[in-house]
C-alpha cells in the first residue's frame, strides 16, 4: 500500500494529468503560468477494425455549465491543418503570445473570446498524419472527403461511448475554410445514422461554418468580382472579363484567347496579394512582422518535449509537428457541398454561416451566391453588426 501511495504522490507532483478512458486530464501547459483555468483533456481514439489509425483530440469543457451546455466538434481546414489552428488562433481559451522567438519556449496567454465560455469543444486532428494523429504502421494512409466523413463519424461514436455523460448534450459540428466541404457531409451522415439501428443517436442540432469552401471553381470565379469591388482591378478590366469570359475564370476554353489574356492581366494585379487577409503583406512566416509568424511560434511550442509530455503525446508516434501537412495523400471527392446543405436544411438542422470581408481566398460573394441558390425567403433585412457602439461589419 505504501508503494502505491508513493506512486500516486509522484504522479500528483510530476504528472500534470490523471487518466480517464481514452484521454487524460491536463492540469498544466508549459508556457502558461499556473494551473489551467479550464478543464482540458487530450487523447487518442482508434479508428478502423484494428484501430490502426489513431486520431488525436483536445477536449475542453465549457467554463459555464458543461453538463448542459452544447457539445461542438471543430474540424479545421486545409485539408491537412491541425486543429491547434482553431484552439490557439480562432476560438480557444489560450493563444500564443506574439513576440520575437528567442530560443526559449513560446508563452501562452488566456483569451477573452473563447467559445468554451459557453460550449464544450472537441478539437480533432484530421486526416491521419495531421497534427498528432498517426498511423501505427509506416505505410502511407490515403484519405478523401468521403472517407474522412466516415472516420469522423466513427470517432464521434467511440468518443461519446467513452464519455456517456455528454451523450444527451445538444450537439453541433463546426469548422472553416476547406472543412466547408466536410462539415455539411458529416451532419448529413449523423442525420442518416440516427435513424438506423443500432447505434446510440447523437443529439444533433446543427452546424456552424466560417469562410467555407463549397465548390472550388465557384470560389475562384468570385475572386474576380471581389477584386473589382475592393478596387484591386480596374473597371475596364472587370467589364472586359465579364464580357469575354462569361463569369467563368477558373476553367477557360483554350480557344478563347481574349479571355485567357484578360485572366493573365487579372493575375498580374492580384498574385502578390496575401489572399487570406488582403490588408496584410505577403511575407515569410519566419519574420516577426508577418501575420503567419504565430504559426512559427506554434511549431516551436508543439515540438517542445515538455509540451509533448504534458499533452501525453505517444513517443515515436510522429516526427516533427507541423501546423499544416501538405504531403498527405488526399482526394477532394466532394465536388460541391450545396446538396448536403439542402438536405440538412430539409431535415431541420440549423446552420450559421459567417464570412470575413477581407478574405479573397474564399470571398464572401461566393458564400452569398451559394446561399442564395438555396432559394430561401429572407425574413430579416441586411443590418449592421454592432460591437461597442461601432459598426464592425
Amino acid at each position: 500500500m505504501r508503494t502505491v501511495s508513493l506512486k500516486l504522490l509522484l504522479l500528483l507532483l510530476l504528472g500534470l494529468r490523471h487518466h480517464a478512458e481514452s484521454g487524460s486530464i491536463v492540469k498544466f501547459l508549459p508556457g502558461l503560468e499556473g494551473p489551467l483555468p479550464f478543464e482540458l483533456e487530450t487523447g487518442y481514439i482508434g479508428i478502423g477494425e484494428e484501430e490502426e489509425l489513431q486520431s488525436f483530440y483536445y477536449f475542453i469543457k465549457s467554463e459555464k455549465n458543461p453538463e448542459e451546455d452544447p457539445l461542438l466538434i471543430w474540424i479545421s481546414g486545409g485539408p491537412g491543418c491541425s486543429s491547434i489552428s482553431a484552439l490557439l488562433f480562432e476560438n480557444g481559451p489560450v493563444t500564443i503570445k506574439l513576440e520575437v522567438y528567442n530560443g526559449s519556449l513560446p508563452s501562452l496567454v488566456s483569451t477573452t473570446y473563447s467559445w468554451t465560455k459557453m460550449a464544450n469543444i472537441l478539437f480533432l486532428d484530421q486526416p491521419i498524419g495531421v497534427g498528432f494523429s498517426y498511423k501505427k504502421t509506416p505505410n502511407l494512409d490515403k484519405s478523401s472527403d468521403t472517407i474522412e466523413v466516415l472516420r469522423i463519424y466513427e470517432f464521434l461514436q467511440k468518443w461519446l461511448g467513452e464519455h456517456p455523460e455528454f451523450s444527451s448534450n445538444t450537439f453541433y459540428v463546426g469548422g472553416d475554410s476547406y472543412s466547408g466541404k466536410i462539415v455539411p457531409a458529416i451532419v448529413d451522415k449523423i442525420s442518416q445514422e440516427n435513424y438506423l439501428c443500432c447505434k446510440p443517436p447523437i443529439n444533433l442540432q446543427g452546424y456552424v461554418l466560417g469562410n467555407p469552401i463549397s465548390n472550388f471553381e465557384s470560389h475562384f470565379n468570385y475572386r474576380i468580382p471581389y477584386a473589382h469591388g475592393m478596387a484591386l482591378i480596374s473597371d475596364e478590366l472587370y467589364k472586359s472579363l465579364k464580357r469575354n469570359c462569361k463569369g467563368r475564370y477558373k476553367i477557360v476554353d483554350p480557344s478563347n484567347r481574349k479571355c485567357l489574356k484578360l485572366v493573365e492581366e487579372y493575375h498580374k494585379c492580384t498574385d502578390k496579394i496575401f489572399r487570406e487577409l488582403i490588408l496584410l503583406p505577403q511575407c515569410d512566416e519566419g519574420s516577426p512582422l508577418c501575420w503567419g509568424y504565430h504559426s512559427t511560434l506554434a511549431t516551436y511550442w508543439a515540438n517542445n518535449e515538455r509540451v509533448r509530455e504534458a499533452l501525453q503525446i505517444r513517443k515515436g508516434s510522429i516526427g516533427k509537428w507541423i501546423r499544416c501537412n501538405t504531403n498527405i495523400h488526399y482526394d477532394d471527392d466532394i465536388i460541391s457541398s450545396i446538396p448536403y446543405h439542402m438536405n440538412n436544411s430539409i431535415n431541420g438542422y440549423r446552420s450559421l454561416i459567417y464570412s470575413g470581408d477581407h478574405d479573397m481566398e474564399v470571398p464572401f460573394l461566393a458564400t452569398e451566391a451559394w446561399i442564395r441558390s438555396l432559394n430561401y425567403p429572407i425574413i430579416d433585412d441586411w443590418r449592421p453588426w454592432i460591437i461597442n457602439n461601432q459598426i464592425a461589419g
